[in-house]
């Protein structure tokens, strides 16, 4: 029944959709990263789901670009945390354990209030307690809940006898829905999902694009002679799919060279050390010097000095003044120079197939490509 139950909360869990945007542009480097495009069609409450490696989240951070081509807006991006499952199921007030009773889990939520039907009747009351009744010769396993009624009877009841069961406080209810939800996403330990929510209340076109790690592409070279003409070099790029997902009728490019490329740990939460500021009554009481006695004391020994150290003062103050007013006008200077500069608009160059790049040379298939999930392919380019 408990099984019965959670797969409910689940059913509930679940109804948000999920928008698929499939893969519609792949290019791939020799430094170990591939750029992903995809594109594909949102409907209004939709939410779009990616998953990704764990070890792909840095580069996803970093690189991930979200466009609505139908005038919507992008309201954020979330994404699974990095914390362990069992860090992020301490902050529960209860706790599902493999082959828990459904006994054991409402006696977790003693005081909660819950409602629940009994054959044709409807009952809602408080939580006391509930247990498992062991197995005898005479009767049966059951499972009981002890329930204080709105009328203030303390009934016992048979949980087989009941069909459905809800908790009344709607916050209580969210906490297991989220539970659930933690529990789901723990079944796909090398996944971690990124959801993009966004407004609209039309159908439109949505496209995510990023970079992740991926095996760099091979070349291979045939030269072949024939007796009737020149010779022929013949070139191959061997790709190889371990995105995790297929490739279907996908525009692809691989391009040469090896580009710089670092790696920003972002995904992984970072703390750092705070100084700590005691309270104001709990710090020794020390003597208040004001400024006025400094500066009358400064003038006390100034007058006091003998002749030689007096003149050396009155020496160092006009040099320092000389040096700060000195300082002033080259400053002012350099900013005057730099008002006179203009900074160029920054421009990108356009690519196209097997154009020349710096060093670096992209090559363009004209036609799409399909490797499936686990697969390898040789392209003639």
């Amino acid at each position: 029944m408990f099984k019965q139950a959670v797969s409910l909360v689940m059913m509930g869990c679940m109804a948000a959709n999920a928008a698929d945007l499939p893969v519609s542009q792949v290019t791939l480097f020799k430094h170990g990263v591939a750029h992903f495009e995809r594109l594909g069609e949102l409907k209004p409450g939709d939410t779009v789901r990616l998953d990704f490696k764990p070890g792909d989240m840095n580069d996803v951070l970093k690189s991930l670009t979200v466009t609505d081509k139908g005038g919507g807006k992008v309201n954020g991006v979330r994404y699974d945390s990095s914390d362990p499952i069992e860090k992020r199921l301490e902050d529960f007030p209860f706790a599902v354990g493999d082959g828990s009773s459904l006994a054991a889990f409402l006696d977790q939520m003693k005081g909660a209030r819950i409602e629940l039907r009994v054959g044709t009747a409807d009952l809602a009351g408080t939580i006391v307690s509930a247990r498992t009744v062991k197995e005898t010769d005479k009767t049966a396993e059951r499972e009981m809940l002890v329930l204080l009624l709105d009328s203030g009877d303390i009934r016992n009841l048979d949980l087989a006898t009941a069909s459905t069961f809800k908790l009344s406080d709607p916050k209580q209810q969210a906490q297991l829905r989220a539970y659930l939800m933690v529990l789901n996403s723990s079944h796909s330990k090398d996944r971690r999902s990124v959801y993009i929510d966004a407004t609209g209340t039309a159908a439109r076109q949505l496209m995510a694009s990023y970079m992740t790690p991926a095996p760099v592409w091979k070349s291979s070279y045939r030269l072949l002679f024939s007796p009737q003409g020149d010779p022929t070099l013949e070139g191959w790029a061997i790709i190889d799919n371990t995105s995790g997902e297929d490739w279907n009728n996908v525009r692809l490019s691989v391009v040469s060279g090896k580009p710089v490329s670092f790696i920003t740990q972002l995904y992984a939460p970072r703390y750092v050390n705070r100084p700590m500021a005691e309270l104001a009554e709990n710090q020794a009481a020390q003597p208040v010097v004001y400024q006025g006695a400094m500066e009358v004391d400064a003038m006390k020994a100034k007058q006091f000095a003998p002749p030689a150290v007096a003149n050396l003062m009155r020496r160092d103050a006009g040099r320092v003044g000389a040096v700060a007013q000195g300082g002033a006008m080259e400053a002012r200077a350099e900013m005057a120079d730099m008002r006179q500069v203009q900074v160029a608009e920054s421009s990108l160059a356009a690519t196209a197939t097997g154009q020349q790049m710096g060093e670096l040379f992209e090559y363009s298939f004209a036609n799409p490509v399909t490797v499936k999930q686990g697969e390898s392919a040789m392209l003639p380019f």
